[in-house]
């Protein structure tokens, strides 16, 4: 390990531009991806911000831990999907689903309504062709100029990190999984 010097001086200039709603991606392999964005959801409701969490990949009843919480802070979350792909009985409805939530979350980014709107897995539904990627985009470049837009999965389409403002890539450096550990509640859920 090196020992750095901690910096005396403000290792920045403060920005100049405007405040306006940002898109911010959470990308890549690596675990993170969602926690980032609810913790962001968080930070904005804190604020007194008004926020909305779609996932699209959650079945309408999930109760995983972000549920829970969220709905004790009356933040509202709505899975959009009916699981893992792998776990789908009917993948063509699987498709449908994706295409019903994204015109709900689209919907919601356009009316201007939240300070913030989260979609948790869009980047899945994107590349398996279940929700077209230009709808996407048409979407976050007319959006209020005001409303922030957190997606988060694997795999995001080069044509959205274009666009977006921040962007960060999750890289996998180990995971407890690959030791044979099983996800934990509260940890991986």
């Amino acid at each position: 390990m090196e020992i750095i010097t901690p910096p005396t001086e403000k290792p920045y200039e403060k920005s100049s531009g405007e405040r306006r709603g940002l898109l911010i991606i959470n990308t890549g392999d690596g675990k993170g991806k969602s926690t980032a964005a609810f913790g962001l959801a968080m930070r904005a409701h804190g604020r007194g911000k008004v926020v909305k969490i779609f996932q699209f990949m959650k079945v309408p009843s999930a109760r995983f831990g972000e549920h829970r919480v969220f709905e004790q802070l009356n933040v509202p979350i709505e899975g959009l999907g009916d699981g893992f792909s792998w776990k789908s009985q009917d993948l063509e409805h699987s498709a449908q689903l994706a295409r019903d939530g994204w015109a709900k979350a689209s919907a919601a980014i356009l009316s201007g309504e939240f300070f913030m709107v989260t979609l948790d897995e869009l980047t899945y539904p994107i590349t398996f062709g279940w929700v077209p990627l230009e709808e996407v985009l048409q979407t976050l470049r007319t959006r209020p100029p005001e409303v922030h837009v957190v997606i988060t999965g694997r795999r995001c389409p080069a044509e959205i990190i274009e666009i977006a403002d921040t962007v960060t890539e999750m890289t996998m450096i180990k995971h407890a999984f690959d030791a044979g550990i099983p996800a934990q509640r509260g940890i991986e859920d």
